[in-house]
């Protein structure tokens, strides 16, 4: 029997840690990357370079023609995936007409490429969400800020992440610029949002196969320093078991209403009960229909990860367990370092702590960028907090405590 053939469009550390899973599964990983460099072209044996815009580059990829791929890898793909959101709707629905699975498909991911369509749907279904609105222009700007207090969030409906694209305003002018690039055609259209008064940031990590079996992992907390993800905390500490509840099944109702196939990561904003007594309820901020920050912990902290588990759904296989397998696990990203290579504090953090997971990306180092990660596991909440934190410090070039 051939090994089944997964094309992957993007070729950063996404598609990069779906590789050990891949291999695990004995699948053929065949990724898309930007250059020769990129994270994932580094461990992917089969990486044709090429833009993800590139009409003929992915068309080559899930073709398996000889000269876009290694001629020993020359078979079209049986399935199509993502590690970003950023292809062309038009060529994802030619390449569905012709047969090819596409997970998820484009009628799917264009919630997760454009944010008033999302923000649209999500409120047809009744998911709670923050108050929004396109805003074509300041005036309806202006109007849509003095009905929640004067201040917003307003974000470019396409092309946003890692907080670009989202600024907070307290008037129109704050995003003149941005109205003047839409109007001539260089830029998004705006959504505006309301400012929410959260406590906290939660995230639960969905999968969905074609058949529609759904399985979720643990609700989780996410730290957010400067719009990046910092850290994140699974389970979500302290979490009332109504609001994880209610968390879950919003979860399950986004990938059901939307159809997602594959590993779906719905971003959450806890906010206080309406009466005295009343559970945190949840407003979803964003989505994210691939792999995702939020779940990095379950390479180490779960039975099953979430890259093993996308590959299982986009395939339409069985899903796994998402059991966790200690109380506690703690993820937290390497922003940045002052080390000219990360890997020279392999040594520090295995003397260190010889049980944290270390997961670079094989990136050049840059200020705040995301260089890698560390898990670390146990039973004392306080103590893999802390031994995740100092693990990321060593790579980071810090001193130990």
């Amino acid at each position: 029997m051939t090994a089944p053939v997964v094309a992957v469009v993007g070729g950063g550390q996404l598609a990069r840690m779906m590789t050990p899973a891949a291999t695990a599964l004995g699948l053929h990983l065949r990724v898309l990357v930007e250059d020769p460099t990129s994270s994932a072209a580094q461990v992917v044996v089969d990486a044709p370079v090429g833009a993800a815009r590139d009409e003929e580059a992915v068309e080559a990829l899930v073709a398996g023609r000889p000269g876009a791929v290694a001629p020993a890898h020359a078979a079209p793909a049986d399935v199509l995936t993502f590690e970003h959101e950023h292809v062309p709707s038009a060529l994802l629905e030619r390449l569905v007409a012709t047969g090819l699975p596409v997970h998820p498909t484009p009628g799917a991911l264009v919630h997760a490429q454009d944010k008033h369509v999302m923000r649209r749907r999500l409120t047809e279904l009744g998911v709670p969400c923050p108050r929004w609105a396109a805003v074509a222009d300041a005036a309806e700007l202006e109007a849509f800020l003095g009905s929640t207090g004067g201040e917003a969030v307003v974000k470019t409906v396409r092309g946003g992440y890692d907080g670009k694209g989202v600024r907070v305003v307290r008037s129109a002018r704050d995003v003149d610029d941005w109205f003047d690039a839409a109007a001539r055609g260089e830029g998004a259209e705006l959504l505006a949002e309301e400012k929410v008064p959260f406590t906290r940031e939660l995230a639960v990590l969905v999968a969905r196969t074609p058949s529609g079996e759904v399985r979720t992992w643990p609700v989780v907390e996410s730290v957010q320093v400067d719009g990046v993800c910092s850290e994140v905390v699974a389970p979500a500490p302290d979490l009332d078991p109504r609001t994880a509840e209610e968390a879950r099944r919003t979860a399950v109702a986004v990938a059901e209403g939307l159809a997602v196939t594959g590993v779906l990561a719905v971003e959450l904003f806890e906010v206080s009960g309406e009466e005295p007594g009343a559970a945190p309820r949840v407003l979803v901020n964003e989505l994210a229909m691939r792999p995702h920050n939020s779940g990095h912990w379950t390479i180490d902290g779960s039975v099953t990860s979430q890259f093993e588990q996308h590959l299982r759904a986009v395939l339409d296989l069985p899903l796994g367990d998402t059991a966790p397998r200690a109380p506690w696990t703690v993820m937290v990203n390497v922003l940045g370092s002052a080390r000219d290579e990360l890997t020279d504090g392999l040594a520090a953090v295995a003397r260190t702590d010889p049980h944290a997971k270390v997961h670079l990306y094989g990136k050049g180092v840059r200020p705040g960028r995301k260089l890698g990660h560390v898990n670390v596991s146990g039973a004392d909440l306080d103590d893999v907090r802390r031994r995740a934190r100092a693990a990321a410090g060593l790579l980071r070039g810090e001193e130990p405590a």
